[in-house]
């Protein structure tokens, strides 16, 4: 029984939304807000609500193993209705800061969505300048599976973007800390000085 309330629980928002009227319900969660490298990812994803294309096992990504983020990625991709993934790159981010990138990337990722949505469910705290209705749900990965779904699709794509990125700038291992600020990654800046892909105005220290 847990399981089956968790899971009535994760669409609670959705199936508020639903007896509104809204019928195409967005998530859009981003990845990648804290790290020293490469870019943020936003995705935007609307899902299939009826019960029997709920997948089992949506949650916050971070709360997942690799192994099974990937596995939930491919059937989220699968069973969704639309999807999208943006990358802001570190360029942009050091030019308008890391929360406005953050927006601007979901805001893409909406509009780039093939289907409008009748209402837009965000992770966090804040407000995006689109034309859609929206709601904002701290912890929105961990409690809506529209927002859960679409931070697993953020997480796998940025974390093997970092992986490629980790093949041309070895000493970094982006492969272990996908850009964020470890000791080791640290180190190796010391040592080695910025790549390309280091975001300047979260190394200035360095």
């Amino acid at each position: 029984m847990k399981k089956e309330k968790e899971q009535v629980d994760k669409l609670r928002y959705e199936r508020a939304l639903q007896e509104k009227g809204y019928a195409y319900i967005a998530g859009v969660d981003e990845v990648g807000r804290g790290p020293l490298a490469g870019p943020v990812v936003c995705a935007a994803v609307i899902m299939p609500l009826g019960a029997e294309d709920i997948i089992d096992g949506v949650d916050d990504s971070k709360k997942l193993s690799e192994k099974k983020r990937t596995a939930l990625a491919a059937k989220i991709k699968e069973k969704a209705l639309w999807y999208t993934i943006v990358e802001v790159d570190e360029k942009r981010i050091d030019e308008i800061n890391i929360l406005e990138a953050t927006k601007e990337g979901m805001k893409e990722a909406l509009l780039a969505l093939p289907q409008a949505p009748d209402f837009v469910l965000t992770d966090g705290n804040m407000t995006l300048d689109i034309p859609f209705k929206q709601k904002s749900i701290v912890s929105g990965d961990a409690l809506s599976y529209s927002i859960g779904a679409a931070s697993i699709l953020a997480k796998v794509y940025r974390d093997n973007l970092m992986d490629d990125y980790a093949k041309t700038y070895p000493m970094y291992a982006f492969e272990k800390n996908k850009g964020y600020g470890t000791a080791v990654h640290i180190a190796a800046i010391k040592e080695y000085g910025l790549c390309p892909i280091h975001r300047r105005t979260f190394t200035k220290k360095f």
